[in-house]
This record gives structure tokens, sequence and C-alpha cells, in this order.
């Protein structure tokens, strides 16, 4: 079936033959399930949509009968509608509902538009907006919001096709068709500067200096400002006779510490403070620099239980979006074993970690991912009761149930009011005791108050623009910085549409033509960077003298430009997309990116090296900090074609994601990298290339070699390898070899070969080997190789390798009945897998003591490591050690004889994630087992009391 809600509320068949729905109630109930096609709506909610704030007496009787009737209608197809405790779901493909399909199409457009792919972005977004059939949500009289927004969307998109037909040369009838939308929108002014730019293509300029007239006259009647920058550039264009193809447009944890008081505010703390109480989605939205995001990590920092806090304006696509939310939480892929099941997303995974999790969530600036951000806060609210979102963005996520908290400027006294007023205005405290930051002696005073409240008043209150004025206050009086911001703003007469965002641009601009020469160069340069840099980093890059490049780093910082925090330099992201733009006027941006990717790719193989060693928790934490960096370097090296750059990064990087749990992120890397080298390894990059293979398949993202080719791997190498973590990738990738310690003895002559004498990689495969004799009952030999193994690992500092050895001794020992010593070497391992920041490590090292502890029959023991072992395993979003830790239940609640638990957690296990190459078939066999044996014990059991 095709649901239509963009125009009256209609459902067809596939072969476009319309089913008839019935009355405007029931129209009504099925616009509200489509909306949320997909996903459970609440059933409250569909009653306030059915019937306002009059619900008839039994009301939920009632939606009953509604959706009984919806039912009806529909049988003649499919019965799409479902209950479900909580509400009802309408179980169809969201690109079934021409609202979700349009959104999609025009998201497309917009980034082909992006790309300069004008054809087409034209076809698409074409086809996108012949999907509308009149106003969306006409049968849903309570939905005004979602329909503005849809509204919103679609004009979006006619103007983004038109665009397209601009850059194409396609001018003909676009005249009248913006004509017609100038008069229903007389105040977007992108449609105008469109319809400037097609009369002066057609040889009308004198009409398009009319329609340039018309949007002044009109701008200045009904918002009392002046046409925006943009605009005016395309009248000048049209004086200068211009008018040629537009310019291409681009697409728009814990808490961060902050190095500042914050002030004022406290009407909004306390509106945001009780949404929270009362909402599960608040979302702050203003225009850039008022001052969202320090309000939502003040608001956050009070909070009682878990925050996370994700950031996502660095964020090139929206497809990301999951995997930051991921990264914030800490998340690890699984960690020692197979591939992740087949088709399971970074979605599924975060639903599975915060079903049951109090938590709440601040994501930071959605504006330009906001379609994406929206679908996911959707999707985890609706499936995870106990989580909160604070979300902050320059527009609303657009969702049912959201609450809204708008923010503007600072409150300054309004104009004729005494100074002595200044004293309660947030916007002159925050002035002054910025002011002071520069200045130690400034304060407010009755010969400086009234210049004080100019500057306020010109800023209209914004904070960053406040900061920003304050800062000037090191070089210049504060009547200079007053008069300064007339000359600058007042008679620039830019604050258009959106008045503040323009003042701030202002100030940035005023700010950057106060700073020398070399200041510029450096604020330019290090926007090249992602997450901030080290001023190791800053310097190399940069590529300035090293006393030039210090003096003006200095100047940068002192004047507000660029912020110091934790021995890292960052700059406030409209600060860093003004000086992006300078850089791309400079001609600089692609030298200075492979500057970047070379200074990265040094530091990662260098990381690399270390991460096999004593300092491994050192260099751990400082990829970490530049793991924005290492991953912008490699998506911008992929992107530019450069396959050696782009390989190395993959190579260098594979054992930091193994370490830091970031299979899936790493697999997606590496597969795009994996389409730019091809199917065969180019000459030289043969292991850069398998490895790109193995982090690839490891999620599902690529093709593995045959079973039984890692001694062919290892000869293909035109030199040692450099990154000797390809050993393990090679290994778990293919199952454990096909002739058992034989086979690893002669991959490791092999590799002695080629690399030399290597202690971390000798006691990798003596680890290797004696896993192999393990699994082959020879069990002496495997402790006395394994005991190797483990020394090995100690003498090179390695914490992974020992605590994966000290796993495998543990369940040796307890396999030849010595649990005292295999929970000496559990304990180690847990010890080092805490060391380690590893969630999923510890649920395994825990499910693995909970089994030496139920051989040994001490259930209780064994209970409690299973119990904690579920708990860290749905923590982090891992269903394959969910169901393990809950076999693990099974059996000792078998062992106690509570049968009906024990079917219960077999059950709950088989369902629960029990696929893929980690569980295994014998695994699955283990369970299949325990249900059997439960059989057999409740078919022997003796009748109990009440007979059952």
């Amino acid at each position: 079936m095709r649901f239509r809600i963009l125009g009256p509320t209609r459902v067809l068949h596939a072969d476009g033959r319309e089913i008839p729905v019935g009355g405007p109630r029931l129209r009504t109930l099925l616009a509200l399930l489509v909306l949320d096609a997909g996903r459970v709506v609440p059933a409250e909610r569909l009653i306030d949509g059915l019937y306002g704030d009059r619900p008839p007496r039994g009301a939920a009787n009632a939606l009953q009968s509604q959706v009984s009737r919806l039912r009806q209608a529909l049988s003649g197809a499919h019965d799409p509608v479902e209950f479900h405790t909580a509400g009802y779901r309408l179980a169809v493909d969201p690109d079934d509902v021409d609202a979700y399909r349009f959104e999609r199409l025009a998201g497309v457009g917009r980034r082909a538009l992006a790309d300069g792919d004008w054809s087409r972005a034209a076809t698409v977004l074409r086809e996108a907006l012949e999907l509308w059939r009149g106003d969306a949500l006409a049968d849903v009289p309570g939905a005004s919001a979602q329909a503005a927004r849809l509204d919103e969307l679609r004009l979006a998109a006619v103007e983004d096709r038109v665009e397209a037909d601009l850059a194409l040369g396609a001018y003909a009838g676009l005249a009248g068709e913006l004509r017609e939308l100038v008069v229903a929108h007389p105040l977007r002014e992108r449609s105008r500067g469109q319809l400037l730019r097609v009369l002066a293509a057609l040889g009308r300029p004198a009409e398009a200096l009319t329609e340039f007239e018309d949007a002044r006259r009109v701008l200045a009647e009904q918002l009392g400002v002046d046409p925006s920058a943009e605009l005016a550039a395309i009248h000048l264009a049209v004086l200068r006779g211009e008018h040629g193809r537009p310019v291409r447009e681009s697409a728009g944890a814990a808490l961060p510490s902050q190095l500042t008081t914050f002030v004022g505010r406290e009407v909004e703390l306390g509106r945001v403070r009780r949404l929270l109480g009362e909402r599960r989605l608040v979302t702050l939205t203003g225009p850039g620099g008022a001052g969202k995001t320090r309000l939502a990590i003040e608001v956050a920092g009070d909070v009682d239980g878990e925050v996370r806090f994700v950031e996502l304006a660095g964020l090139a696509d929206g497809a990301d979006v999951p995997q930051a939310v991921l990264s914030a939480l800490g998340l690890r892929d699984a960690g020692l074993r197979a591939p992740a099941e087949p088709g399971r997303t970074a979605v599924d995974r975060l639903v599975e970690a915060l079903a049951e999790r109090p938590l709440l969530l601040v994501l930071d600036n959605c504006e330009h991912v906001v379609v994406d951000a929206a679908r996911l806060a959707a999707r985890l609210l609706s499936a995870c009761p106990a989580l909160r979102v604070l979300a902050t963005s320059r527009e609303p996520l657009g969702l049912a149930g959201e609450a809204l908290c708008p923010l503007s400027g600072l409150t300054v006294p309004p104009l004729g009011a005494h100074g002595r007023d200044a004293d309660d205005s947030p916007a002159v405290r925050l002035f002054a005791q910025r002011a002071a930051d520069v200045v130690p002696d400034f304060t407010v005073t009755p010969a400086n108050v009234e210049v004080v409240l100019r500057i306020c008043r010109t800023l209209d209150g914004l904070p960053l623009a406040i900061e920003l004025a304050a800062a000037r206050l090191r070089a210049l009086p504060v009547a200079e910085v007053a008069a300064h911001l007339d000359d600058r703003l007042l008679a620039m007469g830019g604050r258009a549409a959106a008045p503040r965002h323009r003042t701030l641009r202002a100030v940035v601009e005023w700010s950057w033509d106060l700073l020398d020469e070399a200041e510029r160069l450096l604020a330019r340069r290090l926007t090249v960077f992602a997450g901030g840099a080290t001023l190791e980093a800053a310097g190399q890059v940069s590529g300035l003298p090293a006393a030039v490049f210090v003096e003006a780093l200095t100047g940068l910082v002192d004047k507000s430009f660029v912020e110091l925090a934790d021995g890292r330099y960052r700059m406030l992201e409209t600060v860093r997309a003004f000086c992006a733009e300078r850089l791309h006027e400079a001609g600089e941006a692609d030298h200075l990116r492979r500057a970047h990717t070379a200074y990265f790719l040094e530091f990662a193989w260098t990381a690399s090296d270390h991460l096999r060693h004593a300092e491994q928790l050192r260099w751990l934490r400082r990829l970490d900090a530049e793991r924005d960096n290492l991953h912008a370097a490699l998506r911008r090296a992929t992107a530019a074609g450069d396959a050696p750059e782009a390989a190395g990064l993959v190579a260098a990087l594979s054992f930091y994601w193994w370490l830091r749990g970031m299979r899936g992120e790493g697999a997606r890397l590496a597969a795009d990298v994996l389409d730019l080298l091809g199917s065969e390894a180019p000459p030289g990059l043969r292991e850069e290339f398998f490895l790109c293979v193995y982090n690839a398949a490891l999620a599902g993202a690529g093709r593995l070699p045959a079973v039984g080719t890692q001694q062919f791997v290892i000869r293909q190498l035109d030199r040692p390898p450099r990154q000797p973590f390809l050993l393990y990738l090679s290994g778990i990738s293919t199952g454990p070899p096909p002739g058992g310690a034989g086979y690893i003895d002669e991959l490791m002559r092999e590799l002695r070969r080629l690399v030399g004498p290597d202690e971390w990689l000798d006691a990798l495969g003596t680890m290797g080997k004696g896993s192999a004799l393990m699994w082959s009952d020879e069990w002496d030999q495997a402790r006395t190789t394994l005991t190797t193994a483990l020394g090995g690992f100690r003498g090179a500092g390695d914490r992974w390798g020992t605590m994966i050895t000290l796993g495998a001794l543990g369940e040796l020992a307890a396999w030849q009945g010595d649990p005292e010593a295999a929970g000496s070497h559990m304990d180690q391992a847990m010890g080092l897998a805490e060391e380690l920041g590893s969630v999923v490590d510890r649920a395994d090292m825990l499910r693995t003591r909970g089994e030496i502890r139920l051989r040994a029959g001490d259930l209780a023991a064994a209970r409690d490591d299973f119990a904690a072992a579920l708990l860290l395993a749905q923590r982090s979003g891992a269903p394959e050690f969910v169901a393990a830790a809950r076999l693990g239940l099974a059996q000792v609640a078998r062992l106690r004889g509570e049968l009906a638990d024990a079917r219960r957690l077999c059950e709950e296990a088989l369902a629960g994630g029990l696929t893929g190459w980690y569980v295994g078939e014998a695994t699955r066999e283990e369970i299949i087992r325990t249900l059997e044996q439960i059989a057999e014990l409740a078919r022997n059991a003796p009748p109990s009391a009440d007979g059952a």
C-alpha cells in the first residue's frame, strides 16, 4: 500500500487503485499513524489528535473502536495496524509514505546541489515535489506544527530545484513561478534573489531592480530590517551586469568543562529544568551565538543521574549521527571475537544499550543534520522509556511531544532606562565579567555605563558577540569599542531576516580586521583541524616559522579567536566557519588538507607502535584526543582519491580501533577506502590493502579472503608488515587454522624471516599456538605455551595481550579442575579490562569466570558473575554477550531446580542475539541441550503441592 498525507489523506494499492478510508475522524487517525510510520504511537497522543481537549468518556474504548474501523477499511490488502501495549503502530515501510519519501528525496537533491551535480539535483527534486497533492496533513487540524515543518521543507525544495535549473540555464517559466512564490512568501529572500537573477539573465535588469526595491520596502515595513548581504550582493551584481552561474552551496561523554562563569538565563534555566521534569524531549532553539550550548551544559550539569553530551557540529553527514552517539556513550563493538551480526545497525545497538538505562542525552548543534538527528531521537525515545533528550538547534526537531525553549539575546535595559538599571542586566554583567578577564581593573561605572549599555544593545545581547566585543578592551578603550561597533554594524545595514546572526557575523568580521597578517594567516589555517589541535600539531600543519607561530597564536588567544583548554587550541564554531571561508578564498585549502593528513598519518603510525608496549594507556588517551582529526584526515584523503594516505591511516589505526571497540566505525571508513583501492592490492600497498579488507569484513562491510589464507597474505607482502596486528585480524577473521599448532609455527617462521626479532609479535603467535593446543585437548602443552605468551606480553608491556592470554589460561585451568588458579587468572584479566576501560571485555571476563565457578559448583558466585555480565552487556548494547550471560544464568537456575526460570532464560537467550560468528553453532547447541535437560528434569520431577 501507498500512503499519502501531502494533501488529503489517501491510501492506494500498488497498482494505483484507491482504498476508501472513511470519514474525517478515520482519516485523522490514519494520518496520525502515518506520521510515525513504523513506530509505536502512544494511545494518549492518538486520543489527543482525535478529540483534542475534550475526549469522550471512555476515550480508550473510543480509540479502540476507531482503530477497529480503520483495520476493516484497510483489510482489502493486509492489516498494517498493529496493537502494542503502549499504543498502535502502522507497520509499513516509511518509503511507502509520501512525506518520508519526499524528505529523503529532498535531502538527496540538496546534497547533489551542494556537490555541483545540477542535473541530478533538478531531477530528484522534481520527483520529490511531484509527491505533493495539496496542503500537508489537510485532514489533521491539530498537526499544525508538523504541517508547517513539511511546508517549509517544500519551499526549500522548490528553491533548491530553481537553483539547479538556474545552474543548468533552464530559465524558461522560472520568472512566472518565482513571482508567484514571492507573492505568497514575500519575506523569503532566497526566492527574491533567484527572481532577480532570472530576470537579469533574461535581459530584464530593470524589472530585477524594481523587484529589489520592492523587497527592500517589504522587509523594512514588516520587519524593520534591510535586505541581507546575500540579496544585496545579487542586487549589486545586477547593477554591474553580472549574473553568471550561482555559487555552489554548502550543506550547512561527559559534559565539556567550562572556563568561564555562567551569567544570566535564570528564567531559561528554570524553564528548561521544569520541562525536563515534564517532557522527554526539550529543544533549545535560537540563532548562532545565543548561548544554546552553554545553557544546555548548565542544565545538564545539575541533573541527577547519568548525562552524555554529543557534539554534532563536526559531522559532515547526517548518517554519522548514530555513531557519534555511540562514541559519546563509550560503547565498544564486541571485543575479542568475530564479525558483527549482519544487518544490525548502530541505531539497533543504541536501542539495545539504552532500553532500560536512565539517561539524559544532550544532542548539541543539530541544525545541519536535523532530519537524521530527529529520526534518531524519535526512535530512541519510543524504544527507551527511561531516556530523555535535550537538544540544541537553530530549528526545532519537529517531533510530537517536543518542548521548545527559544533563546534570544540576554536582557538589556531598554532605551531611555536609567544607567542604575544596568546592575540588573545579564548582558551588562556578562560584558563586565569578560572585560575584567582581559583588563583586570575594569568595572562598570557611572562614567562608562551608558557606553556599555550601547554596546550591549547594539549587539542585541548576544552572548558570543558580547564576549568578542569585550575582548577588544585589551587594545581599545570602551568608548572606542562602542564607536567601532557603530561604524561597522549600524552603518552597514546588514541586519536582515536573521538580525542577530548577521550582527554576530559582523562582530567576527570586525574582529578579523583587527588581526595582523600573521594572525589572519594562522586563524584561517587552524580551521583545517577537527576537534582542536595541540601546540605541536598547530605549529607543524600551519607551516609558520616558530617565532611567528607562537606570537600569532598568543594574539589569537588574547583576542578570543582561539580558546585554550586542556592543552588544546579550539575555535568557536561560528569563528571557525568564518575563518574557513577565508582559507578557501586564499586558495590554501588543498595544501592545508595535505599537510594535515601528512601530520596525522605520521602521528597514527607513531602511536600504533607505542600501543603494543608499556606506554599503551598514555597513547590511547592521545589517540582519543585526536580521534576527530584522524578520522577527518582519513575521510578527506579518501574523498580526494589519495589512496596511499587513506589506506595508510586505516592500517595505522587498526589496533587502536580494536582496543577502543570501534570496529563499526572503522569498518565504514575502511570500506570507503577499499572502494578507492579496487579489488586488488595496488603496488606498494599490499599490507594496507589487506588491513582495509579485514577491518571492513569484520563488521560485514567487505569481503574476506578464503579460510586458510593467512600465510598466503603474509607471503604477498613486499616488505615487513608495519602493523603486526594484521596477524591477529587475519587469524580471527578466518577462524581456527586448518593445520592447528603446526600451521601457526610455519606462519611465525615466515613472519620472523620478514620482520626479525619482535617480542610482541612472538607473544601473539605463541598465544595463538597455545589456543590451538587447547582446542586440540593438548592441555599440558597448551598451558606451557600460553604461559610463555603471557611472559612475552608482560615483557612488552601490552595489557590487551596479557588480558586475553590470562583469559585463555583461566579457561584452561578450569578445564583441568583447578578452580583456584582459574579464578586468579580471571581476576587479573578483569583488572586489566578495567584498566583499559573496556566494558565489553569486562562482561566477557565476568561471563568466563562465571562458567569457571559454575564448573566448580559455586552456584551463588557463578550467578553473581553472570548477573553482572548481563548488566554490563546490556549497558554496552552487545546482544551476543547478553545472550551468553542469560545462558549462564539459565544453567545456574537449572542446577538449583528453578526450571521455569531456566527455561525462560534459555528462550530469551535464543531470541536475543545468538547468531553470527561469535556465538557459533556450538553455543546454540549448548542452549538446546540445556533446554532438553530442563525438559527431562521436569518430566521426572514429583508433582508440586498445587498439582503443577
